[in-house]
């Protein structure tokens, strides 16, 4: 079963509070279908069980009665009123002695006849009948052991005397009552085989219909597995919609998706448009006014120096607002950017501009490294960290990127750290360094990054950043570590 297509049962909660995972559709499905087909076949083989039992009971008072008139038809009565039984039994079990087959006949005055299966044996539980009464009755607990029996009452006339006349008077017929009686053991026995051989095909037909059902059912969340497959490239950047072709019922989901994508994008794109017109509206009139406050001849420099600082501050204020206002932060849909290139990239112009300090910067980038958002903030977020490190480093800079998988995760995280043999932090300044809130040019002396727009990045990926000392080069470790989504 496929568990990543996870959808919920009402949540439940462990003893510790925390949240036990949902049960998956197919995993639903299964369970109650297991259930049903369980409580199904159970009745069906219930309900078989007693029809085949009341079957054979039929068929048992049936085997009795057909013995009882096999021995009514088979008895005669003499002249005197005397029962003659038959000579041979219907059956040979009468025959022998405890074969679990009796014959009994009750008669007027006390007759009473056993089979030779039943000599020996008490049968005080018998009654005479009146004739044409007939009773089935079982199974009744006696010292043979549980038995079924059947009893008929017959009157059986007398063959009538040769004589006179004078003998006119017609004979009393013969009462009697023939039972037959049987113990349970067959019956029980052929219903016992019965169930044992019903319970055995039942099973197989339930694991059969179970399996099938299970194929069934993967064949059915196809795709939805195909959906959620689709959905993982997406995020991962591997892919820019849901393309594939998809069942009708799923269409109109697949294509809403598909629009929320494109929605998210289009008004990140417009956002920043907007933005960097907003960035150049601004810094043409600052332009304009720093070059008319250079060039005014009546200003004296007390006046010029103040009104270009105030210039200058305005631009970098600008600029780290829009910066900030700029980041965009996790996303759902954001594309992979793959970190070596562009580290390449920023290295390289650090050197140019760095040149004279010879700066040997090293690499420890795990192979596929990425960064899962915007390249701008990539950018901002490892250009003012490498920069900072070549500003104060003395001769090393070492970056390190390695990425943070987690199970159930379909992103992983991300550990980018920058260590430099320079000076260092001292531990009582680290706090003040990581102060949140700190504006553009509010910098910590000593330390020109521009750590309030990084922390400002960190902050909307969801990250954290830490300041520490650097074991192998002694010098400042900025280390930032996104979580994986």
């Amino acid at each position: 079963m496929d568990a990543g297509i996870a959808l919920p049962f009402l949540a439940a909660k462990t003893n510790d509070g925390a949240e036990r995972r949902p049960f998956s559709l197919a995993a639903r499905a299964a369970l109650t279908t297991g259930l049903v087909l369980a409580a199904f076949l159970g009745a069906i083989g219930w309900t078989l069980s007693r029809t085949y039992a009341a079957s054979e009971l039929n068929k048992l008072q049936d085997r009795l009665h057909d013995n009882v008139i096999s021995y009514i038809t088979g008895t005669d009565v003499s002249r005197y009123g005397k029962p003659l039984m038959p000579d041979t039994p219907p059956d040979p079990m009468f025959s022998r002695p405890g074969s679990g087959l009796y014959a009994v006949v009750l008669g007027d005055n006390g007759f009473h006849w056993e089979s030779s299966s039943a000599l020996g044996r008490d049968f005080s539980f018998l009654h005479p009948l009146e004739p044409g009464q007939s009773q089935f009755i079982g199974p009744v607990d006696t010292e043979l052991g549980r038995l079924y029996y059947y009893s008929f009452g017959v009157a059986l006339d007398m063959p009538e005397h040769e004589g006179g006349a004078l003998d006119t008077a017609k004979p009393e017929p013969v009462h009697l009552t023939f039972t037959v009686a049987q113990t349970e053991d067959e019956l029980e026995g052929n219903t016992a085989v019965y169930r044992r051989s019903l319970v055995g095909w039942l099973a197989t037909l339930g694991v059969m219909l179970i399996v099938l059902q299970l194929l069934l059912l993967r064949w059915s969340l196809t795709p939805l597995r195909k959906v959620a497959n689709d959905m993982t490239r997406v995020e991962r950047g591997n892919s820019d919609h849901l393309d594939s072709q998809y069942p009708l019922e799923l269409t109109g989901l697949t294509d809403r998706i598909n629009a929320f994508i494109d929605s998210e994008r289009e008004q990140r794109t417009r956002y920043r448009n907007t933005l960097a017109d907003l960035a150049h509206s601004l810094k043409t009139p600052l332009a304009v006014i720093r070059s008319q406050v250079e060039s005014a001849n009546d200003l004296a420099a007390t006046e010029r120096t103040p009104l270009l600082d105030q210039v200058r501050r305005m631009d970098e204020l600008v600029a780290y607002q829009l910066a900030r206002a700029a980041t965009s932060g996790g996303q759902t849909f954001a594309s992979a950017v793959p970190i070596a290139g562009h580290a390449e990239d920023l290295v390289q112009s650090l050197e140019k501009v760095y040149a004279a300090k010879n700066v040997l910067c090293e690499f420890d980038i795990e192979d596929g490294a990425a960064f899962y958002g915007e390249q701008g903030d990539l950018l901002e977020l490892m250009g003012n960290l490498l920069e900072n490190a070549f500003k104060w480093a003395g001769h090393h800079v070492l970056l390190v990127v390695k990425t943070l998988p987690q199970v159930g995760r379909q992103r992983p995280g991300l550990l980018l750290s920058v260590e430099d043999d320079g000076p260092g932090i001292d531990d009582d300044k680290i706090e003040k360094v990581l102060q949140r809130g700190v504006r553009g040019d509010e910098r910590v002396k000593g330390h020109g990054i521009g750590l309030s727009i990084v922390q400002d990045i960190v902050r909307a990926y969801k990250g954290e950043l830490t300041v520490d000392r650097s074991s192998e080069f002694g010098g400042a470790r900025f280390s930032v570590q996104l979580p994986p989504h």
